[in-house]
């Protein structure tokens, strides 16, 4: 929408959020069965799309964790990466780093999501799981793991907010 007012002109930009896009919220922590399985969080399953398929998607994330995405934001996001030029060396090296680890998971009968031994090991999950939303996608850390860095780093969100949104961040705690 551009709105012109005298000599200048404003541009509007409008977000729509589509009815199937997600935004979780919430931290839980889930065990995972010597098969690789866990059960996924009730109150992370009450957070999904309505009509949204219980298909996901596992990847290797950023750091030492992996990645779970509904279906319909991974194909946004895989998508995207499509557009890019293939003959861009970075751009191929992403596309090798995100999706050569992706893997589609359904819930079986029970609620169980199975994580693929490979994923497992690039995360070092053991038994003890967190399953921490991260808005449009959820990231599973081994425990012990997730908590070291939450404690290692929890001293510079400050810092990092600062970093993040160039003082534009409003505290809506003041």
């Amino acid at each position: 929408m551009v709105v012109i007012c005298g000599k200048l002109c404003y541009f509007v930009v409008i977000i729509e959020i589509s009815n199937h896009m997600a935004v979780f919220i919430g931290e839980y922590e889930v065990a995972m069965d010597s098969k690789g399985r866990f059960m996924m969080p009730s109150g992370f399953r009450k957070q999904l799309p309505e009509n949204a398929e219980l298909k996901f998607v596992l990847n290797r994330g950023l750091e030492k964790c992996v990645t779970l995405y509904i279906m319909d934001d991974w194909n946004v996001i895989s998508g995207k990466l499509m557009k890019l030029n293939d003959f861009n060396v970075k751009v191929q090296k992403v596309k090798r780093l995100l999706l050569n680890g992706a893997n589609i998971v359904e819930l079986d009968n029970a609620g169980r999501v199975l994580i693929p031994k490979s994923l497992q090991e690039f995360a070092g999950l053991k038994k003890e799981l967190v399953f921490s939303a991260q808005g449009n996608k959820v990231e599973i850390w081994d425990k012990e793991t997730y908590y070291n860095y939450i404690n290692e780093n929890s001293a510079d969100l400050g810092s990092l907010m600062d970093e993040v949104f160039g003082g534009d961040f409003i505290d809506p705690f003041q």
